[in-house]
């Protein structure tokens, strides 16, 4: 395997993990939140799954932590700037693929 698809294979394994990607949206406003209005934001997150998704995506540099809050970092926001577009195109997409729809 290339390191090419290396680095997409492991960002694809975190942003599968649980929650992953609801704390990244929660977070795409660019406003730092609390452990708490996070939470509360991402929602039916228990506070250890949530702990450990922002030691993750801390880890990851995606998401930092400071007086106020958690936010995203320059980098994380790249990725959900990158993924909004992502999500543009699976939203053609599944239009025009109605029998996968119907596997769903």
């Amino acid at each position: 395997m290339s390191k090419d698809h290396e680095a997409v294979s492991q960002l694809f394994e975190l942003l599968e993990s649980r929650y992953a990607m609801r704390v990244l949206w929660a977070l795409a406003d660019g406003h730092p939140q609390t452990f708490r209005l996070l939470q509360d934001s991402v929602g039916g997150v228990t506070p250890n799954t949530l702990n450990t998704r922002l030691k993750e995506l801390r880890a990851a540099q995606l998401v930092d932590h400071n007086g106020t809050g958690y936010r995203l970092t320059t980098q994380g926001a790249d990725l959900v700037r990158r993924l909004g577009e992502v999500r543009g195109f699976a939203s053609r997409w599944h239009q025009r693929h109605p029998a996968r729809r119907a596997r769903a």
